[in-house]
């Protein structure tokens, strides 16, 4: 990915990260518009205690590659969190726990599985067919986009009958989950166990386990049909200008970033 030299975040004692911005690009989720975004120095050490400071800075991974949308003139991507232990078990919520009781669970280094490759490529053949995402998939591509070399990235696979039918990549962090992505076999004769929710209840489920009060679940973006499931747990909150905040009385100014950015060489 092009880059040119941007910023950095630091300061207060802490250590200084050189941020890049991207190129301008085509943007995968709002039709006719660019996007560019800011890039950890991928030569920087990433571990966890950093890697989780700038998750709360509204950063996200893809890959090795921590970023986190900049795009001129536009604030839509919104990145949103739950606090777990407030989190609210809806009725539905509840079906759709109950309904996947069947469901074996195991968990798995971040590394290659045929497996796993081939649920991947018909999750986005199925859901993402029109999109960038269903392009040249490769094994290379699938590990490139989901694997991570710190301790704390994990596949968590989900059984039915002597078969996996999801994969949840997840980090687990020293105060969070962070959910990086969930693929799941789309035959609509498992659609009605809403396999995608399910992947974002057990992670609620299983931070409240370990005691983190944070499931990080990526960018919101309003109007977005993709993105639009996020809003329905609740209480969702988003970062603002004022800090995390719910969702839906956020400000729709997206934060601001003198706070913690300052001007690079």
């Amino acid at each position: 990915m092009s880059r040119r030299e941007s910023e950095s975040v630091g300061g207060g004692g802490q250590e200084w990260l050189r941020l890049f911005h991207t190129m301008p690009h085509p943007c995968g989720y709002l039709p006719g518009r660019v996007t560019s975004c800011l890039l950890a120095d991928p030569d920087h050490p990433m571990d966890e205690s950093l890697y989780e400071v700038l998750l709360a800075k509204g950063f996200r991974r893809s890959g090795s590659q921590i970023y986190r949308p900049r795009c001129a003139g536009c604030g839509a991507c919104f990145p949103v969190r739950l606090p777990v232990e407030r989190f609210c078990w809806e009725r539905s919520w509840r079906r759709v726990w109950k309904r996947n009781l069947d469901l074996h669970h195991s968990v798995q280094p971040p590394a290659y599985q045929e497996g796993h490759y081939r649920l991947y490529k018909a999750y986005l053949q199925s859901r993402h067919g029109d999109g960038p995402m269903a392009e040249g998939i490769s094994p290379e591509s699938y590990l490139e986009f989901l694997a991570h070399p710190f301790e704390g990235a994990e596949f968590h696979e989900f059984w039915l009958e002597g078969r996996v039918v999801m994969v949840a990549v997840v980090d687990r962090l020293p105060s969070s989950l962070s959910a990086v992505y969930t693929f799941f076999d789309p035959s609509p004769a498992l659609a009605r166990r809403s396999l995608g929710s399910l992947a974002v209840l057990w992670q609620i489920v299983e931070a409240q386990r370990l005691g983190l009060p944070w499931v990080y679940l990526g960018y919101w973006i309003e109007g977005c049909r993709k993105m639009s499931y996020k809003s329905r747990f609740a209480p969702l909150e988003t970062l603002t200008a004022a800090g995390w905040r719910p969702l839906m009385t956020a400000s729709s100014s997206p934060p601001e970033e003198e706070a913690w950015f300052s001007e690079g060489e």
